[in-house]
């Protein structure tokens, strides 16, 4: 049976950037909510030390859940083959970082959408890199997990691999144990498309998922279009919403994802307007899973 972690979108500002929020207070929010696991991300301040991995680790714990997933972003489509090495030694930092944590997921994205960088040209420089960091992966019983993202909320540009054919093209080429997809049905509709198109494209290596709703606060997806390059991190006129509210269809999600024997983690990215928003979400989740996987107690 799947089972629930969450992740910190509200506080990421706060625990990535300013510093005036520490993970300790993130797990001390979370812990009323119910969930099995709390989804980390490498670029948390405190994560920068690593004498600081295994006690955060023991905090977590501490408080009843573990940390099953790390979320990375590294960058891999740059033209300079030296800004791209750079990206595998973080990622394979990252996978250590996981490993220390006691996560047995660590994600990979393709990288920006430069400009400049063709379609064929991104797609190999994504999957040359990937399968630098699979042996190590593989050493660490660590899985890769790839999503089909929309933006990191540091970047300038969005996801390289965003539109369905480039992101399936680029799983369709990496074949190993120790990699699989995250799904996020969100980033579908920001790419365009339809979410359970892609989720049947890929529902046989979906292997975590990200759940979440979107919706936009004003305009359409065209003059989503026009704000998303070349401005750090997300669309002002793009919102997270509440989870079962928005745009995705989680009936038929979970459908298809029972269809083929998922039982992997699923990491709510929600809470951008409050722990009590996440903790609805979270109990529209529990109810879901139970509905289609059994008791979840």
């Amino acid at each position: 049976m799947p089972r629930l972690a969450a992740f910190p979108k509200a506080y990421m500002q706060s625990l990535c950037k300013a510093g005036d929020m520490k993970l300790q207070e993130w797990i001390d929010l979370a812990r009323p909510l119910g969930v099995d696991g709390l989804e980390w991300y490498s670029g948390f301040l405190e994560m920068q030390d690593r004498a600081n991995w295994g006690p955060l680790r023991q905090a977590v714990e501490g408080a009843g859940m573990c940390i099953p997933m790390l979320c990375c972003s590294p960058d891999f489509t740059h033209p300079d083959q030296a800004f791209r090495a750079a990206e595998i030694e973080k990622e394979k930092n990252w996978l250590r970082m996981a490993s220390a944590l006691g996560a047995r997921y660590c994600r990979v994205l393709s990288g920006q959408r430069r400009p400049e960088v063709e379609v064929e040209e991104g797609v190999g420089y994504t999957v040359d890199s990937i399968h630098a960091c699979l042996p190590l992966a593989e050493e660490l019983g660590v899985t890769l997990i790839i999503e089909n993202h929309y933006k990191d909320d540091f970047w300038n540009y969005p996801e390289f691999a965003q539109k369905m054919d480039i992101f399936c093209e680029v799983v369709a080429r990496i074949d190993h144990p120790n990699f699989g997809v995250n799904y996020d049905p969100s980033n579908t509709f920001l790419a365009g498309e339809d979410p359970l198109e892609l989720l049947r494209r890929v529902a046989d290596r979906v292997v975590t998922m990200h759940a979440s709703d979107r919706y936009l606060a004003e305009g359409t997806i065209e003059d989503l279009r026009r704000d998303e390059n070349g401005a750090e991190g997300y669309a002002k006129r793009l919102r997270h919403g509440q989870i079962g509210e928005g745009l995705n269809d989680y009936d038929a999600i979970f459908g298809i994802l029972k269809g083929v024997g998922f039982d992997g983690w699923i990491s709510i990215e929600d809470g951008v307007d409050g722990i009590d928003q996440l903790a609805r979400s979270a109990e529209f989740l529990k109810l879901k899973i139970s509905e289609f996987w059994g008791d979840n107690k």
